[in-house]
């Protein structure tokens, strides 16, 4: 395959990318249909970490030099999506790109192997989803592409499709639906703020989803007496 690196891609409108990162990624994930979202291994390395942005997609040989090389092509806002040809667990990022990344306004980076330095990117809070936690670098030695096409964790990933990351993990959500899920996910918020409402005052959830019928269906019966 030639390596390429692509300079220039389309990206989903800012407010649309900040909706969606204000709903987070279970809402976001249920509201697309319960698509997109990444494999449950993509951890955050510290507690809190959230983001959301257009992806610079990056696709490696084994090492880190696409990484570098991609850092050039970000804009702000951008999210890092990094995957790796061959499977690894070898800290391919450290704080070192942590720091050239937050200098470029890249908001974040989502890799499909190994990060390193964690003290230093948590202490600049730089949020990073990973595979793994590795002190072990990598070489600066193998050409990739930079704005292709992707597979991430089980998800397919287009330059410019918006990347929601939280506690839950990883969502992502095409670029030309974006606007429609940002819109779907608010809906739902509105919808389960009333449940919540409904809930707190004191009202039982098997009335609230109407599962009373279910139990019914699904041959539950309630008894008075006491099991002996």
């Amino acid at each position: 395959m030639a390596h390429r690196i692509i300079r220039n891609i389309p990206r989903a409108d800012p407010e649309v990318v900040k909706a969606l990162g204000q709903q987070g990624v279970s809402t976001v994930h249920e509201a697309q249909g319960g698509t997109g979202l990444m494999r449950t291994y993509m951890r955050p390395i510290y507690p809190g970490a959230r983001v959301a942005g257009s992806a610079v997609t990056v696709f490696c040989s084994g090492d880190n030099l696409m990484i570098h090389a991609a850092i050039e092509v970000c804009r702000p806002g951008d999210v890092l999506v990094v995957v790796s040809a061959s499977e690894t667990t070898d800290g391919m990022f450290g704080d070192l790109l942590g720091s050239s990344c937050r200098a470029r306004g890249v908001v974040g980076l989502v890799i499909d192997a190994g990060v390193r330095d964690v003290t230093e990117l948590t202490e600049m809070a730089f949020p990073v989803w990973a595979k793994a936690i590795c002190a072990h670098g990598t070489l600066k030695a193998t050409g990739g592409s930079v704005n292709v096409e992707v597979a991430c964790a089980g998800v397919t990933v287009q330059p410019g499709d918006v990347v929601v990351a939280d506690q839950d993990g990883v969502v992502v959500v095409r670029r030309q639906e974006a606007a429609e899920v940002a819109r779907l996910s608010q809906v739902r918020a509105d919808r389960e703020s009333v449940i919540r409402e409904r809930l707190r005052a004191g009202e039982l959830s098997v009335d609230v989803f109407n599962l009373r019928g279910k139990l019914a269906e699904r041959g539950v019966e309630y008894l008075d007496e006491t099991a002996e």
